[in-house]
């Protein structure tokens, strides 16, 4: 396995670049939702994933009446030769090193773009709510900033808040982010992440050691069965920029929408420290509109259990409408 070496801040930064798939709560003076848009109608949860993830809905709220749908970031598309030949079996490990990468140039103005553009059409039928676990926090912060008015809630699923900081990088090299095993995927990157424009992760390695980190990193609770199932959901490139991209949310509108956190306790990609010192943060800059906290006993990608416990989470979340409501 072709391997690069990292110095402490390059692991943090491709930790940062390949943050995982977490989809992993309270309005402001008690307003709902519903009754701060006006807007009626079933809510849709638009959902952003985290770094490495496939985009979709979550089918667990569909069957509970809501409306959801996942934002197709841009290259990771079915079309966006994520997976190309070299990526299967047997792996062509010189051609994964030098192949250039969909991702090459595509950064946080281009997430953000795919986002507002799915925020823009659902609003049409009713109440958004913005939900996004790891690095996708990225792109919420940035989303919020931009169409405030288009959201009646953000969900934040132990993912990357940047109030104080700029960006998640510098949230990883913080004391409280000492701690993450983010430096654990440095064992899976295949290619000089300068020279193919992205950061290229061999998910699909056989090498023992560089998965035990990652399982230790990710899903530490699985089993290896559910472990390895999780990896097949996983895209090997992700952008080299957007976790060190500035994603400061702005108190005058992203500051305006109720806002959840929903913490994991064993998580050891954001620890515990890290993800309370920006829920800590985020309250400061708008007292008034402080995080609704909710928590869960989960790695940094909750086991198919603990999201069960997320869905309702997020199933009783104020001024969510479903379909039957309006029938």
């Amino acid at each position: 396995m072709t391997r690069t070496r990292f110095s402490r801040r390059g692991a943090l930064r491709a930790g940062a670049a390949a943050g995982g798939l977490a989809l992993a709560a309270g309005a402001a003076g008690g307003t709902t939702a519903h009754a701060r848009s006006g807007r009626r109608g079933t809510t849709t949860f638009v959902v952003v994933t985290g770094a490495s993830g496939t985009p979709g809905g979550i089918d667990a709220l569909s069957l509970r009446g809501h409306r959801t749908v996942g934002v197709s970031l841009p290259g990771h598309g079915a079309t966006d030769a994520q997976f190309a030949l070299d990526y299967q079996c047997p792996q062509d490990l010189r051609s994964l090193a030098t192949r250039p990468s969909p991702m090459a140039g595509v950064g946080l103005d281009a997430y953000t773009e795919a986002a507002v553009q799915v925020v823009r059409t659902v609003a049409e039928f009713g109440p958004v709510v913005l939900y996004g676990g790891s690095m996708g926090g990225a792109t919420l912060n940035r989303v919020g900033n931009a169409v405030p008015q288009l959201i009646d809630r953000i969900v934040y699923d132990t993912a990357f808040c940047c109030v104080d900081l700029a960006c998640p990088e510098d949230y990883l090299a913080t004391p409280e982010g000492s701690t993450s095993l983010a430096g654990n995927l440095a064992a899976l990157v295949v290619a000089d992440p300068a020279a193919i424009g992205a950061v290229r992760i061999n998910y699909r390695t056989a090498d023992p050691e560089a998965l035990a980190g990652l399982k230790e990193l990710m899903l530490a609770d699985a089993s290896d069965a559910e472990f390895h199932a999780m990896l097949a959901y996983l895209q090997p490139d992700e952008s080299l920029t957007v976790g060190n991209e500035n994603s400061q949310v702005q108190a005058d509108t992203w500051g305006r929408i109720p806002r959840t956190f929903i913490r994991h306790t064993e998580d050891r990609m954001i620890p515990l420290a890290l993800q309370d010192r920006m829920i800590a943060e985020a309250d400061r800059l708008t007292p008034r509109n402080p995080f609704d906290v909710h928590t869960v006993h989960a790695g940094h990608t909750a086991t198919a259990e603990q999201f069960r416990q997320i869905v309702d989470i997020l199933d009783r979340l104020p001024g969510i409408t479903t379909s039957s409501e309006f029938q």
